[in-house]
């Protein structure tokens, strides 16, 4: 499995110094030295104590001269056998780092990458977003083509946003200060992620988005939305630990939908949100409205919700309406409700009145 992580990290260097320009992948000869500078890159972007990149290629301009063909060849056999030898892959391994490994993408600030555990993780929504909203555009979505076609623009967007959101929780971790321990990761690995929350953090997205042609004013308002959500979920989780071109119709009854579903999801992370410091619609409202009162506000909002829902269910083309009540009954049944209404029922868990206590009587 480390094995297939690492290739996979390589490879996604060599496609990004590919897109540049800088290197040919025209014959094996470039093919070699392609795949030995993607695995000196990678070697060169593992975390190391204090030094920034700058300071390595420093070091190494320094004294790589220093080291002559001849001391290469008196020390190789001294550093592999016949099954063992020393890459630096397995050097850089020294200073390895299972955070930041996993978000590698990020210590290329300009270039929009993903990780195999972003795609995993967004899979399962990337799966749901085809079958429940393809019907919206007249496509289907059992069909390979359809979904083919536009599975590898959608599939990295979805990844990326996942990373994203990660990284955002990641963020949640650090103390009030903005200051991280030195114990829980290196200064320079969280200092580029702050950096990119404050900044612009879709920037790398959106130039590739761009080069498609597919970067309109909607997605530059859904992207800016998504800024707001995580700096808003920063904000209130914060302050918990311290004792926040397509038919309008659609839009709005599809933006209801996704909040009673959001909802439904968080009702059922709600331990693991707590336990977690992760954003969490009832720990707000708990917050708000007290233990007591939390659980009757909340379920006003979902049936408000609910109401609403129905109404711009109502408006929709009957075809449309009765093929997305499917695809949600589907979903039910996909998570594991086979009995009762067919659409579920709401269950709003036991509130927990002291997070602090819960989280050690966790531990």
């Amino acid at each position: 499995m480390e094995q297939l992580k690492e290739l996979e990290q390589v490879q996604n260097i060599m496609l990004m110094i590919q897109s540049t320009g800088a290197i040919d992948s025209s014959n094996n000869t470039n093919a070699d030295s392609n795949r030995f500078l993607a695995n000196f890159i990678l070697f060169m972007m593992q975390p190391c104590g204090e030094l920034d990149m700058n300071q390595k290629c420093k070091l190494i301009s320094n004294h790589f001269p220093k080291i002559s063909s001849a001391f290469n060849k008196e020390s190789s056999p001294q550093l592999c056998d016949k099954g063992n030898i020393v890459t630096e892959a397995s050097l850089s391994h020294h200073c390895d780092d299972d955070m930041s490994v996993g978000l590698l993408q990020t210590d290329c600030a300009d270039v929009a990458m993903v990780t195999l555990d972003s795609m995993q993780r967004a899979n399962s929504t990337l799966q749901d977003f085809c079958r429940s909203y393809f019907m919206f555009h007249e496509m289907d979505a059992n069909n390979a083509e359809s979904i083919f076609k536009y599975l590898p623009l959608l599939s990295f967007t979805e990844s990326y946003i996942y990373q994203l959101d990660t990284i955002n929780e990641k963020l949640l971790q650090l103390p009030s200060d903005g200051i991280p321990d030195s114990d829980m990761m290196t200064p320079d690995w969280i200092l580029r992620f702050i950096k990119s929350f404050k900044n612009d953090t879709f920037k790398p997205l959106a130039v590739l988005l761009e080069s498609y042609g597919i970067y309109t004013d909607r997605i530059r308002d859904e992207l800016k939305c998504g800024e707001e959500y995580w700096a808003l979920e920063r904000k209130l989780c914060s302050a918990l630990t311290n004792k926040q071109e397509i038919n309008e119709t659609h839009m709005e009854f599809l933006s209801v939908s996704e909040f009673l579903v959001e909802v439904s999801d968080d009702l059922f992370d709600y331990e693991d949100d707590v336990l977690e410091n992760n954003f969490n619609i009832l720990r707000m409202f708990v917050r708000i409205h007290g233990a007591s009162s939390a659980p009757a506000f909340l379920a006003k909002t979902i049936i408000e919700a609910e109401k609403k829902y129905n109404s711009l269910l109502n408006t929709l083309d009957p075809q449309l309406s009765f093929k997305y009540q499917k695809r949600c009954e589907e979903a039910t049944k996909e998570g594991g409700k086979v009995f009762g209404p067919p659409l579920g029922t709401w269950s709003i868990p036991p509130i927990i009145e002291d997070e602090d206590l819960y989280r050690t009587n966790s531990v």
